[in-house]
């Protein structure tokens, strides 16, 4: 994007993503289509899907994928659901969204949130974990243990990228962000380099956090997201 490090400073300077979630909280994961859950203990190994059950494309994430601060039919997966209609693709969307989450909370969560049909699985996790300062290594491992187990499954994946605040110096924002290159080079999986780009660090696009998409931001970024998922679609059913 234009100006990627003014946008990683906002970044540093407002947020744990999901504004003070953390990483216990653990609902299960919605339809795009419903009212953000209540917590919820994980629900039971899914059964096999039924023959007239729909394929899912599942978006794992925190609350850049939630939705926070938007209307329910107004997060990313929420519009790339209203596009799969409109062109005609028989899928369901999941968003399996959690405000706070962290690499390690999207893997504790995988299990459940590849119940039914899984085709796709967006990963757009990372973000809390660099603005905590964790170790890269660690994110690494459990980005990479996410997309192993779900591709043993057969799920195609579409790797997100996201960047560290620049006030852990140099060293670390540079590893951080070749995590998300290495792994989608090493799984030889879909990837978008920045979930973000184009939005974050322009304010009339974001909240008044200035980190969560608005409604316009949140267009842009599935207009990103679509561009890597659409030609995916078609070989995944």
């Amino acid at each position: 994007m234009g100006s990627r490090t003014g946008a990683i400073a906002v970044l540093a300077a407002v947020l744990t993503i999901g504004c003070g979630g953390g990483d216990d909280v653990r609902p299960a994961a919605r339809s795009s289509t419903a009212a953000p859950a209540a917590t919820a203990p994980p629900p039971p190994a899914a059964a096999a899907p039924d023959a007239g059950q729909k394929p899912r494309i599942v978006f794992l994430g925190d609350s850049l994928t939630a939705g926070l601060g938007l209307a329910p039919g107004e997060s990313v997966p929420s519009l790339i659901a209203e596009r799969i209609a409109e062109q005609g693709y028989n899928y369901e969307v999941i968003n399996a969204g959690v405000s706070g989450d962290t690499s390690a909370g999207g893997l504790n969560r995988l299990e459940w949130s590849l119940a039914g049909d899984v085709k796709v699985l967006v990963i757009e996790l990372g973000a809390n974990d660099g603005l905590r300062g964790l170790p890269v290594p660690a994110m690494k491992r459990n980005l990479d243990e996410i997309i192993t187990r779900a591709k043993a499954r057969g799920v195609t994946i579409v790797l997100t990228g996201m960047e560290a605040p620049p006030n852990y110096g140099a060293a670390y924002t540079s590893e951080f962000r070749n995590v998300f290159r290495d792994l989608a080079r090493e799984h030889d999986v879909a990837f978008v380099p920045f979930f973000l780009d184009g939005v974050a660090g322009i304010p009339a696009l974001n909240q008044a956090d200035g980190i969560h998409p608005n409604p316009e931001g949140a267009r842009i970024v599935e207009r990103s997201i679509w561009k890597t998922l659409e030609p995916l679609l078609e070989d995944a059913e």
